[in-house]
């Protein structure tokens, strides 16, 4: 009996010891100096009066959130909504707004060091072509409407944030940039963020885009892809007659075997990769040789140098599948390949342990919630991709049914999103003393 209860009392101790030791590490997982500079801001009598002032302003929020989602913004064609935000941005007080050569809406705050530069952003975009129904259906606090989470949420937040520091006079020492970046979206490719870091990239040192709903969420790591559109050509010809001409469909079928069977192999380890052929086309009718087939192909890794590796698969499985199939014919000449890139977004990945990460993770904290650090595509991925700190975070409240035509976005405290947003970019920008 003596032998059990030390045995017992032991391994009491061992998972005591285990548990306060783990619960010191976490505890020393955030710097103290970040404790401390985010202690120091949500006691101070600004910060508090900014978290009062969005909870006040939170139906105007939600009013600007319904006014922007209902102005139509599809892929290539963002104009109207940038032209209203950088209005908005001018009628909160922002002097310095333009759109820039690719579409963004950008709105420029100096700090009053100004030796760094902090976006906040949105993108303009939504999944949805020109004649989708955008108007917002309100029902108790749900908002009913495509768009309205991805991105009029986003856009909101960031026009939120400028309002209070303009009319609660709250100078930063670093500059800010609100901006609303277009093509964030699927065949978007990322294209706004892309120009904005092309031609601003040295002048920017930290990135926060805000993306949707939530207040827990952190985006620090970047899910890069690659995608194609294969399109493989041939003389064509009548299935009897120009028998044993070159056949695309046969070079896209030989094409797609390989890559299957290579990159199968290859993203059984290592770092998560994947792959997928989401589209095939082409033809004319069922006794002809096709002109041409063509296929649409998505790779994806969390590591740039597996992605590169996987696109070299199929790259090489693709030239595998013409040159087989050229071999094959009898008559007429070889195939050729279209290779088109259709989709590039890099992969990367902030260290938890960046200072601007710490800041965001212990802004969650203060409003009570764990911070989850998760992987994405989004906005940030470009910078993310150069090292330079970045983060998407959500724009507060619950939602459902992104890309659809069922979206919805619930006022569930949505303003504690804001003030999140709102707090993790004074801390990076730093308040004026």
């Amino acid at each position: 009996m003596f032998y059990k209860i030390s045995v017992s009392i032991f391994y009491l101790f061992i998972f005591s010891i285990s548990f306060l030791f783990n619960s010191a590490v976490f505890s020393q997982d955030i710097s103290s100096d970040i404790e401390r500079q985010i202690s120091e801001l949500t006691e101070s009598e600004i910060i508090n009066r900014a978290f009062q002032f969005i909870l006040d302003y939170d139906d105007q929020t939600v009013a600007n959130q319904i006014h922007l989602n209902e102005i139509p913004a599809p892929p290539f064609m963002e104009e109207r909504r940038a032209e209203r935000f950088a209005e908005m941005m001018r009628e909160f007080g922002l002097d310095s707004v333009e759109i820039d050569d690719e579409g963004n809406a950008i709105g420029r705050r100096p700090g009053s060091i100004g030796n760094r530069t902090i976006v906040i952003s949105a993108h303009l975009d939504t999944v949805f072509p020109i004649e989708t129904d955008v108007t917002v259906t309100v029902v108790n606090d749900t908002l009913y409407a495509p768009g309205i989470v991805d991105d009029a949420r986003g856009l909101t937040t960031v026009l939120t944030i400028l309002k209070t520091l303009e009319e609660l006079d709250i100078q930063t020492e670093q500059n800010i940039w609100f901006v609303g970046t277009v093509g964030e979206e699927g065949i978007g490719d990322l294209r706004g963020v892309k120009h904005l870091f092309s031609e601003h990239g040295e002048q920017i040192d930290a990135f926060i885009s805000i993306d949707g709903s939530n207040d827990t969420r952190i985006v620090n790591q970047a899910l890069g892809s690659h995608r194609y559109r294969v399109t493989f050509n041939g003389p064509g010809g009548h299935s009897w007659g120009a028998f044993g001409t070159a056949n695309p469909a046969h070079a896209l079928a030989r094409a797609i075997t390989h890559f299957e069977n290579e990159a199968s192999e290859f993203v059984a380890e290592g770092p998560r990769t994947s792959f997928n052929i989401g589209r095939i086309g082409g033809g004319t009718s069922v006794n002809s040789i096709p002109f041409s087939n063509w296929m649409e192909v998505d790779m994806r890794s969390v590591d740039q140098e597996r992605l590169l590796q996987i696109d070299e698969i199929l790259q090489a499985s693709i030239q595998k599948g013409v040159d087989e199939a050229s071999e094959m014919r009898t008559r007429g000449p070889e195939l050729t390949v279209d290779v088109e890139m259709i989709g590039n977004r890099p992969s990367g990945e902030i260290d938890p342990e960046n200072p601007f990460i710490q800041r965001a993770m212990t802004a969650t904290h203060y409003f009570g919630n764990e911070p989850n650090l998760v992987r994405s595509s989004t906005d940030s991925n470009v910078p993310i991709s150069l090292g330079i700190p970045a983060m998407t975070l959500g724009g507060g409240g619950s939602s459902g049914g992104a890309h659809s035509l069922d979206e919805w976005w619930y006022n569930d405290e949505g303003h504690k999103g804001v003030q999140r947003a709102l707090l993790i970019l004074i801390a990076e920008a730093g308040l004026q003393r």
